[in-house]
């Protein structure tokens, strides 16, 4: 019940906040000046869907649109269309939440993979349809795969180092509504 307090949940939307700025701009540093043979894991999809599922209160739909805007403004992608995408898919997974908190770590991973390829695919067929070039499918798949398989890990660093840990079915906020 501790963690429920509007302090704890301030201070961790900021941190949420803080760790998508610090994402940011680690990926805007020029540290390699050849262009990558891979694509990396999108971290800021994997941090959102990884805390709105542990848990949903520290993420709000404004955070998160915010936090992908200003990613898709900085990351030079159609401003709005990813950052829609990702606030759909994370508060679908909110919902999601509530109604399965006992359920086990594989099925989330799947829950998470599942939604991600939805949007995945989405986002390259509102691309392909407004005639803006995205890429190779290839490099997209990729993202994908790497963002899946990292997603393990954002979760073991959220809840060993962060503290956001699942809520469990009896806790309760600190007005004693249950969450």
């Amino acid at each position: 019940m501790a963690e429920a307090r509007p302090a704890r949940i301030w201070i961790m939307r900021g941190a949420f906040v803080g760790l998508s700025l610090l994402v940011m701009f680690y990926h805007l540093l020029p540290l390699d000046m050849m262009p990558p043979r891979y694509a990396g894991p999108d971290l800021l999809v994997a941090l959102c869907f990884a805390w709105a599922l542990r848990r949903p209160d520290y993420v709000p739909a404004l955070s998160v649109a915010g936090v992908m805007l200003l990613a898709d403004i900085l990351f030079q992608r159609p401003p709005g269309l990813w950052a829609a995408l990702v606030l759909l898919a994370t508060e679908l997974l909110k919902s999601r939440d509530r109604r399965d908190r006992e359920s086990t770590f594989a099925m989330e991973w799947i829950a998470v993979a599942t939604v991600l390829l939805a949007i995945t695919i989405a986002y390259r067929l509102v691309l392909g349809l407004l005639i803006v070039p995205s890429g190779t499918s290839f490099l997209a798949l990729m993202r994908y795969a790497v963002t899946v398989l990292c997603y393990p890990l954002v979760v073991i660093v959220s809840q060993y180092l962060l503290g956001v840990r699942r809520m469990a079915p009896g806790d309760f906020d600190h007005a004693g509504r249950s969450l």
